[in-house]
């Protein structure tokens, strides 16, 4: 069972009473879902204004904050082509000075292969972000067996057409690199189905503010809460 807590996402400041924003905010739930067991974590760096930033200083006091929280847990940033300084952002990246352990990069945005080419120069690991078949097949021509994770993301409202989706999705990267680790999610309506079908797989899957604001029942939770829902979902060892 490996449960990473997404604890933002680009999820607009106030959007939910307990959404992290500032450092302090995002390392108390960092370290909140590692006690609800939580293995990894993921966030979205926001500048002092609360707006989504890769910049080099807003990366490095986020980081230096959250890893005091959680000493020794890998902690991840996302990397999209929407977040400031936008078409800078390679530079901004490469000149990051506090690193993350880990980033998810999305194989739909074009510039992916030369982010992929830039995070694994710096020796931080990759999650390759996979919401298609087209994007899967991108991934395949290009070093699959270079990645950290594979990320199997659901972005639909159709559970069932997309259930089909991905396990084809995991099925040919099973194929192409078996020594990946993959972690499968959804998103909103269908991001408790996800957690059930990783978790009768036996893979990876993650939950948090970024994915979902409620519990399976309709009940609103804050981060840890949906984190330790979605440990109690996978089947004691």
């Amino acid at each position: 069972m490996s449960v990473q807590a997404c604890l933002n996402g680009a999820r607009r400041p106030g959007s939910h009473p307990t959404l992290p924003v500032t450092p302090a905010e995002l390392a108390r739930d960092a370290a909140l879902c590692r006690a609800a067991g939580a293995e990894t974590v993921h966030l979205h760096v926001r500048d002092h204004d609360g707006a989504e930033s890769l910049r080099p200083e807003h990366v490095a006091e986020t980081l230096t904050v959250v890893r005091e929280a959680v000493p020794g847990m890998p902690v991840g940033i996302s990397t999209g082509a929407w977040i400031p300084p936008y078409a800078n952002r390679l530079a901004a990246m490469g000149q990051w000075s506090v690193r993350p352990d880990f980033v998810s990069i999305n194989l739909s945005e074009a510039d992916a292969p030369e982010v992929i080419t830039l995070m694994q120069r710096q020796r931080i690991g990759v999650e390759a972000g996979l919401s298609s078949l087209e994007d899967v097949r991108r991934l395949l021509s290009l070093e699959p067996g270079n990645c950290l994770r594979f990320l199997v993301e659901m972005e639909g409202v159709d559970f069932a057409t997309q259930r089909d989706e991905a396990q084809e999705m995991i099925h040919r990267l099973a194929d192409a690199a078996p020594h990946v680790p993959m972690l499968l999610h959804g998103m909103d309506a269908t991001a408790w189905q996800f957690v059930d079908m990783a978790a009768g797989q036996g893979l990876a899957t993650r939950i948090g503010l970024e994915d979902v604001l409620s519990l399976p029942d309709g009940s609103p939770a804050d981060n840890p809460r949906l984190v330790s829902e979605a440990v109690r979902r996978y089947p004691v060892a």
